[in-house]
């Protein structure tokens, strides 16, 4: 077994592979038409088929953490890894694959992150409260709700970076007293359009906010780009129930940690 960069003629296989799956290869496919210039992608290859696959993304802006994606075989996935020499990462991989990534990483944050779809024609729509379109003046707004609805997760966003980051996006919030207190946004993309993010202030949850984005999000995203696909820590079981309800459905998991690298 061997690994390749995509960018030594091996586009192709890459291409061939991210095409049975792409929801399960979305954020390869994504980063590699859209980030080029920030995204590596290295292929392990053996006997002429791709055993496993890695795209390194390198995010401009201080403080960000390197994103690792990792696809394919145990042994695939040794062998990628040991071509890295980030610093801290934050990565997803397979779940068979922890005891490898414990060997090579300490962490501080470890997740499964599901992936979960919602087909045009099984949405189950429910907007009690209509959101608004927002634009990027409100970033920071939105970026301090995300902070405090979950430190672990956005604790360390940066609302100057992030308005960079969201200029394509889509979003929608809902705002009580003159305030923002529920958020949500997306991207949309051909193979399918993922929910980015989904926060609400924790002195208006359980009133159906979150729902209503969520709902008012996947309404704009099946008419351009179906279907629509939410990640969510498994863990989390009110945002899991508000997705469910809304029509989403799992597709995938995965590992997701953040870590350092461990050298030596």
């Amino acid at each position: 077994m061997k690994v390749v960069s995509v960018e030594d003629g091996f586009e192709g296989a890459f291409w061939d592979l991210v095409n049975q799956d792409p929801l399960d290869y979305y954020f390869f496919i994504f980063d590699w038409k859209r980030r080029r210039e920030q995204t590596k992608v290295w292929l392990a290859m053996e006997n002429g088929k791709v055993a496993g696959s890695m795209l390194l993304y390198s995010p401009q802006g201080k403080g960000r953490d390197n994103v690792v994606q990792l696809r394919g075989s145990r042994e695939a996935a040794e062998l990628l890894l040991d071509s890295i020499d980030f610093e801290r990462v934050e990565l997803q991989a397979p779940l068979d694959c922890e005891d490898i990534l414990l060997k090579k990483l300490r962490p501080w944050f470890r997740h499964v992150l599901v992936l979960m779809r919602l087909k045009k024609g099984e949405e189950n729509l429910q907007i009690k409260h209509k959101p608004e379109k927002l634009g990027v003046e409100t970033v920071a707004e939105a970026v301090d709700i995300m902070r405090r609805a979950d430190p672990e997760i956005w604790g360390e966003l940066d609302a100057q970076w992030q308005k960079l980051a969201w200029e394509d996006t889509y979003m929608l919030g809902i705002r009580r007293d003159n305030r923002l207190v529920s958020f949500g946004n997306t991207r949309f993309v051909d193979i399918g359009s993922n929910i980015g993010a989904v926060a609400t202030d924790q002195a208006y949850r359980n009133m159906g906010f979150a729902t209503s984005i969520v709902s008012a999000l996947v309404e704009e995203i099946l008419r351009k780009s179906p279907p629509a696909l939410i990640h969510v820590l498994s863990d989390n079981a009110p945002a899991v129930r508000a997705y469910t309800k809304v029509g989403f459905k799992p597709y995938k998991q995965y590992l997701i940690i953040r870590a350092n690298w461990v050298r030596g």
